[in-house]
Parts: structure tokens; sequence; C-alpha cells
């Protein structure tokens, strides 16, 4: 079964992938050095500067500090891609690089509950991450909390 607008669209498969619009602005701060707190700073709407400071604060066994960071980028992906016409289901897919920071922020969020003790939340996180796309979840190495 089809849909009229998309002939080739069956109906049967579920939601089409979220691609969310580009996040050039502070992936490529981040990429050129600049300090991830800065580029959050000057871009907070974003999920990429919040999973890179949620990442740093793991690294540094700061569970409560990525924790924090992470629901950030964590919420502030959600907002973008129900901007984008994600009705909480379907596949945001790792290789569109804007869906990135959400993902990674996903990830962190999963292994700073796990961290903090929180391990309701990280299995939510764990499979909210592979129902998203089973590649973001082996290319963040998140086989689990």
């Amino acid at each position: 079964m089809t849909t009229p607008s998309d002939p080739g669209r069956n109906l049967l498969s579920g939601p089409p992938p979220t691609l969310l619009p580009s996040d050039a602005i502070a992936t490529d701060a981040l990429a050129a050095g600049e300090a991830p707190t800065a580029v959050a700073a000057a871009s907070p709407a974003l999920s990429a500067p919040w999973a890179a400071l949620a990442e740093l604060a793991l690294a540094g066994d700061r569970p409560v500090e990525a924790y924090a960071y992470a629901r950030t980028g964590y919420h502030r992906g959600l907002d973008a891609l129900r901007r984008a016409g994600w009705r909480g289901n379907g596949p945001i897919p790792w290789s569109h690089e804007p869906n990135r920071g959400f993902l990674r922020s996903l990830a962190a969020l999963g292994r700073a509950a796990a961290a903090i003790g929180e391990a309701e939340e990280a299995t939510r996180c764990q499979t909210f991450l592979a129902d998203s796309d089973p590649v973001a979840a082996r290319e963040l190495g998140f086989d689990g909390p």
C-alpha cells in the first residue's frame, strides 16, 4: 500500500526517517577547537555542544555533570526532532550528520544515568538509541549501561 503523495512510500513500513537541519555552526566550531562551553553558550538550542560537554565530563569521571549536560542536549534534540516532524518514533539516522548531536547526547545520558545508579533510565536510553538507529548504537560503542 502506497501513499498518493509519495507512491514509493509504503504506509506499512513505518514513519520516514527524521532529518534535523544543519548544526554546522556548532559542529564546525567544535571541530575548529573552540571550547564546548563557548559553543554551547553561542548555540544553546543545538545538541552537539551539549553532547561534547557530556562526553568530556564522562571522560573526567564527573557523572553528575555529564548527566546534566547530556539531559540538556537530549531535550534540545527532542525539541528539534519535533520541529522536524518526528512524532515520537521512527528512525533518526546516524548517517545524517545533524542527527549526531542528539544521538550522542542520548548515548551520554545513558552512560551518565548508569554511572549515577539510574538503571531504568540507562536501559531506556539504550533502547531508544538502538531503536533510533542501530548503527548509532554501534558507532557510539553503546552496548549497554
